[in-house]
């Protein structure tokens, strides 16, 4: 009898779109190591996009939206001044690219930059939100944003993951100077415990939140300072919940591997003497590897699982001349961790700096008036030397 009603609850969930192994435990997509891409797109993708970096051998993508177009003034959230409630126009709009994902076989981390009293900078006028990070207020209300998604996206088959916030920063206006010691970090957040600067237990209060509604689905939190590889140095612990991922994200040394150094006359090289951390260090792959091999040392140390760990973006600008050294300097520490990661970006049609489909000369003038007139990319791509440190172990995948 157990058998047939076990076989019968089968047949409903698939008819609803539900597999068992959704149903059963989420987190065993991450048991084996998981690569991927960033999709941070303008347009919402379509099946095509999803087929073409599923072709590749991606198992998962991150997806963001605050891109998209929306009637209200953020997309889905309405307004991050004053949370009220999904908009059902932009609810409906997200489901069916979650759809789109899931016939083309990837796996998605929905991935909100913006959240109540953080809205992300390049949609806030360039200026940073700190307004989560003063006021408890905001902390509810995205619970309350977390929530309600949680309950309408908790049983699409898609969903691998639901990363809480991209980069988020509290330590930015809160005294704390970016690559600080660990010392200093840990002295500053005893400093800052229990205020609303304290991100752990901002992750705390959302992640109960969610667990209200879906015991399930995987949660996945940034560090902070930009979801920096070494900001996880200050948390005393990790959170109370079996299937949290912790994430980092790896574009350092920033100064030699980002937009800015690519306008320089003379752009900083890697490997070489870079800027970082007030002074000029020394970065090459052995640099890299010490660098990156510090939040899978801060897990060992707590008891977190290796494969609870993921590197959710990694990039460089593919016009500088070591970005491909760079991926492959990278990407070899994350293959020697066996670990999940992601590529910042796949097919992004706002912005072409990390597109390495596209070589290492710039897009042709129908790229920016696609753009200027948000119309779809229709430049044309293609496996290039610059993606070959990604293409070749997603290949393997």
């Amino acid at each position: 009898m157990r058998q047939i009603i076990q076989s019968f609850t089968f047949t409903i969930l698939i008819s609803l779109g539900i597999s068992h192994a959704n149903a059963a435990e989420k987190m065993d997509f991450w048991l084996q190591p998981q690569h991927g891409g960033n999709s941070f797109n303008r347009l919402p993708p379509n099946n095509d996009y999803f087929k073409a970096l599923h072709h590749y051998g991606a198992s998962w993508v991150r997806l963001s939206w605050d891109k998209w177009p929306t009637q209200q003034r953020d997309f889905l959230l309405g307004s991050a001044d004053s949370y009220q409630g999904l908009v059902a126009e932009d609810v409906a709009t997200l489901k069916r690219v979650l759809d789109e994902a899931q016939a083309a076989g990837l796996k998605v981390v929905i991935t909100p930059l913006s959240l109540p009293g953080m809205r992300w900078a390049q949609n806030n006028g360039g200026q940073f939100d700190d307004r989560l990070w003063q006021d408890k207020q905001f902390w509810q209300q995205s619970a309350d944003y977390w929530r309600d998604l949680a309950t309408v996206l908790k049983d699409h088959p898609a969903i691998a993951a639901y990363n809480i916030i991209n980069e988020p920063a509290p330590e930015k206006m809160g005294g704390l100077a970016e690559h600080a010691s660990a010392s200093t970090m840990q002295s500053w957040y005893q400093q800052h415990q229990g205020s609303a600067r304290d991100l752990p237990e901002f992750y705390r209060r959302i992640i109960a939140t969610i667990r209200e509604v879906d015991q399930q689905t995987p949660v996945m939190v940034d560090s902070g300072w930009y979801a920096a590889a070494d900001a996880f140095s200050y948390w005393p612990q990790p959170l109370n919940d079996q299937r949290v991922l912790y994430s980092v994200h790896m574009y350092e040394p920033y100064a030699a591997t980002s937009a800015p150094n690519a306008k320089r006359q003379t752009p900083w090289p890697y490997p070489g003497n870079v800027p970082y951390a007030g002074s000029l260090q020394y970065w090459d792959a052995k640099r890299v590897a010490e660098y990156l091999t510090q939040p899978f040392n801060w897990a060992k140390a707590h008891g977190v699982a290796n494969h609870q760990l993921v590197v959710a973006e990694l990039g460089c600008v593919r016009t500088l001349p070591g970005c491909t050294t760079y991926l492959e300097d990278v990407l070899s520490v994350l293959d020697k961790h066996q670990a999940h990661w992601a590529f910042y970006s796949f097919r992004e049609d706002s912005w072409d700096g990390m597109d390495y489909e596209l070589g290492n000369k710039k897009v042709p003038w129908q790229y920016w008036q696609a753009a200027e007139n948000n119309l779809p990319d229709t430049v044309p791509r293609h496996a290039t030397k610059e993606f070959e440190p990604i293409r070749k172990r997603l290949e393997q995948k």
